[in-house]
């Protein structure tokens, strides 16, 4: 008999950086502003480290500064 395994289809949010604030805009279109304040290696990183993230269950993690940012 054989296995069938589904995959949940990834949904991936936008991030986006300005006047010192991180904003990720879910699916929905819904969008969250976090203050770069909370996030000091955030905030003093490249283009490159901010550019490197993935989707998480819980939110978005930022691979190279090694940051987990939580929605």
């Amino acid at each position: 008999m054989p296995l069938f395994s589904s995959r949940k289809e990834e949904k991936k949010v936008k991030v986006t950086f300005a006047n010192g604030l991180l904003f990720v805009e879910k699916p929905d279109g819904k969008q969250q502003a976090f203050p770069l304040e909370w996030f000091p290696k955030l905030m003093n990183a490249t283009d490159e480290e901010r550019e490197d993230w993935k989707q998480t269950d819980k939110g978005i993690h930022f691979n190279q500064l090694d940051i987990d940012v939580a929605f």
